[in-house]
């Protein structure tokens, strides 16, 4: 136990020594410089080191806020870039194995439709109406889901970034899609702000990154989604800080949800 907790207070020192780095940076757009940090986060946090963030201090629990943001705010400057760069070749789609990390949206994926086909009514394992909310400028979760999981869905992505949103739809202009594009939308809203426009849908998945920074954002949004989604809905709900996804079932006839309480680590 002694042994464990030197090693969990020397990963939070080592985290915050990261921190302090990261967030004196003059830009979280890639460079050489912030891919080297971010990738040397992300090698300190992998080890299986549990450090419950109840038992930190409010100095590093402000320390750990501040960095989940910064990450955020790095990824979608990693996801615009990509995103632009993939809109300027003649068939986008064809080449979106170039980010980065394209293959764990894949294995993402795979993992929700999986839990779905196991865990849901038969009729969710091939909905016909499916809403991803938080879908960003590189919409990958959208689009693998409508093109290798669910051929037969209309898939609806809403992000509260219209700059976002218009260039997910550039990746969707150019070159043959398989048919995915006629399929695909993508709408610029708050998700607070949907009601019975949630009620449509079969299948609603909710992006890690929506409500990343501040737990109780996530935990309203997700009673917000419960109350207005259809009786027999499904709702697949990413969380980062717990690394996990889990599927809870909404609707307005079932307000109590499942007792889902992963522990927060880093």
């Amino acid at each position: 136990m002694e042994a464990q907790s030197k090693a969990a207070a020397a990963l939070v020192k080592k985290i915050a020594g990261l921190h302090r780095v990261i967030s004196k940076l003059p830009s979280l757009s890639p460079s050489p410089e912030v891919d080297a940090l971010f990738t040397a986060l992300v090698a300190t946090c992998v080890p299986p080191i549990p450090v419950d963030v109840a038992t930190l201090g409010a100095k590093a629990r402000r320390m750990r806020g501040e960095l989940v943001r910064l990450c955020a705010d790095a990824e979608a400057r990693l996801e615009a870039q990509c995103s632009d760069a993939l809109a300027a070749l003649d068939h986008p789609l064809r080449h979106v194995r170039i980010f980065p990390y394209y293959e764990n949206y894949v294995a993402l994926t795979d993992l929700e439709h999986t839990l779905l086909v196991r865990h849901a009514p038969d009729r969710l394992a091939a909905p016909v109406r499916v809403a991803f909310v938080g879908s960003g400028s590189l919409p990958l979760s959208s689009l693998l889901l409508a093109a290798r999981h669910m051929p037969g869905a209309v898939v609806d992505s809403f992000d509260r970034c219209g700059d976002a949103n218009d260039r997910a739809r550039r990746l969707l202009l150019r070159g043959d899609d398989g048919g995915v594009a006629a399929r695909m939308s993508f709408r610029t809203a708050d998700v607070e702000g949907l009601t019975h426009e949630l009620a449509a849908y079969d299948v609603v998945f909710l992006a890690a990154s929506v409500g990343v920074a501040e737990a109780e954002q996530k935990t309203r949004v997700i009673a917000h989604l419960g109350e207005h989604m259809a009786d027999g809905a499904a709702l697949v709900v990413r969380s980062a800080p717990a690394a996990s996804c889990a599927p809870l079932w909404g609707g307005a006839g079932s307000k109590s949800w499942p007792c889902t309480t992963p522990t927060t680590t880093w």
